[in-house]
């Protein structure tokens, strides 16, 4: 028997299994949205951010088509006037045929550019917020020096500079240059880190464009994921109301099935007694008034009235014979014999501890089964449940002025001598020794109200099975109430 705290741990531990599965699916589905948005933003980044650096190659290039360079019409060289028109260019500087650079830095990356056929980056310190290009022409080589604080183009930029809480930096050879700060507090506790990397898009300026943001167990959707949790408690509770309702109702109509046949069968057992008393002082009657009318017939003197009398009389006494008769045959079960059949012993104990639960529940006890998974008998269905289900009930009701932390109840199973038996053990008072002679008899009960036909229904039940019930004290205390049935191989 599966016992009803059991059945509703695994409610419970299966309403958690589905609450945590489903939070944690929401949960997931909420950072992957989340890094979805951040690597969206950290290409747009990118991408701004490789327009810039291309714009300085192709700005470094135009520079040398133009040599040999000329002043214009105000007499400025052209690469004086590109800090106006581009405020990320700190300075120009040219170097013509027959002069020297003014550092060793711009020398290096002169000759590192010759080689390349392209600009090169003159040893940039990003930490100092500005870096160096060179790119080497003839006979006029030009050098830019690039502020990286004005050169991100805020008016396109995808996140908002002062609260978002993305780090956005350009790595190049160990130096960092921090473009957008970011909120990086999380990041020495639990969580979820994202990252991304990508060089720009220009050979000559190889920086690493480097975007991290990191999750706390804060950034958590837990206000979806608690009202899953309790859209879950809802739905589980609900179905086990429902459960609970269907067992209930399954419980009552076989609890009504059972007090059925028990009436219809106290019925019979009632028409049977009424008939065996009744059938004794009618026959008497009819044995009386048929002598009587022999002895009148020898001598009649005026015997036609006499005789008359007594012919009705014997003619009545056999209507009621037969009226009790008729009473018997349409109230008398059918012979068990006939409607035997293979049945598990221990299935017909399930289905009555499982009726009788809420009897046990009320009374504080928990049956305890013993024996075999399996026994099979040769019984009458509906009378081997009406059997277990009177001596289990019996044994709950004995019990009840025994203390509720004393009452215990035990069904054992075995199979002795041919037969499978069940033994009934209660820890109640005990039956007294004067009852427990009287305990089949028909019409006597202990119990205040009591019709005293239970256990002689049984009895009648169980022999017309062709098996026994006998009642004894237990050695412990209590009562030990014995069923014993005929197995299935030996009936066949």
């Amino acid at each position: 028997m599966r016992r009803p705290w059991r059945l509703s741990v695994w409610w419970l531990v299966g309403g958690v299994v589905v609450a945590l599965a489903g939070a944690a699916a929401i949960a997931r589905q909420s950072l992957e949205q989340q890094r979805a948005l951040f690597e969206t933003d950290a290409r747009i980044v990118h991408r701004l951010l490789s327009q810039q650096v291309v714009q300085h190659d192709a700005i470094l290039a135009t520079l040398a088509l133009l040599q040999p360079d000329s002043a214009g019409p105000s007499g400025t060289p052209p690469e004086q006037r590109l800090p106006a028109l581009y405020p990320q260019i700190l300075a120009v500087q040219r170097r013509d045929a027959d002069q020297a650079w003014p550092d060793a830095a711009l020398t290096d990356a002169e000759a590192a550019s010759r080689t390349a056929r392209r600009a090169a980056l003159a040893v940039p310190d990003l930490q100092s917020g500005r870096y160096r290009m060179v790119l080497a022409a003839t006979p006029t080589s030009y050098a830019l020096t690039i502020d990286l604080r004005t050169m991100v183009p805020w008016p396109e930029w995808p996140m908002q500079r002062e609260s978002s809480p993305v780090r956005v930096s350009l790595v190049h050879a160990g130096s960092e240059h921090v473009i957008q700060a970011g909120d990086l507090s999380p990041g020495t506790r639990p969580g979820w880190r994202f990252e991304f990397h990508k060089v720009v898009a220009a050979e000559s300026q190889p920086f690493d464009v480097v975007a991290v943001r990191h999750l706390g167990w804060g950034h958590l959707p837990w206000s979806r994921m608690l009202a899953w949790v309790l859209a879950v408690a809802l739905v589980l509770a609900a179905l086990r109301h429902l459960q609970r309702q269907r067992s209930e109702r399954r419980r009552a109509e076989e609890l009504l099935r059972l007090g059925q046949v028990g009436r219809l069968n106290t019925l019979g057992e009632l028409a049977a007694g009424m008939a065996h008393e009744l059938n004794q002082p009618l026959t008497a009657v009819l044995a009386n008034t048929q002598a009587a009318q022999r002895l009148l017939a020898d001598d009649p003197p005026d015997m036609d009235t006499a005789r008359s009398a007594m012919t009705q009389a014997v003619e009545q006494a056999r209507r009621a014979a037969d009226v009790v008769g008729r009473l018997r045959r349409a109230v008398e079960r059918p012979d068990a014999t006939q409607q035997s059949q293979a049945m598990d012993l221990v299935e017909a104990v399930r289905r009555a501890l499982y009726l009788l639960e809420p009897e046990s529940q009320r009374r504080g006890v928990s049956p305890q089964l013993e024996g075999p998974p399996r026994l099979l008998v040769q019984a009458d269905p509906v009378a081997l449940d009406q059997i277990v289900h009177n001596l289990i009930l019996n044994a709950l009701q004995a019990m009840e002025p025994v203390d509720a932390s004393k009452r215990h109840l035990l069904l054992t199973m075995t199979v002795q001598g041919g037969q499978a038996q069940l033994a009934v053990a209660d820890s109640g008072p005990g039956i007294a020794l004067d009852v427990l002679p009287r305990l089949f008899e028909p019409f006597f009960s202990t119990r205040e109200g009591g019709l005293g036909l239970g256990l002689s229904l049984c009895e009648s039940l169980a022999q017309g099975m062709g098996g026994s019930i006998t009642a004894a004290n237990g050695t412990t205390g209590g009562a030990v109430f014995q069923l014993r049935l005929p197995l299935k191989e030996d009936r066949a």
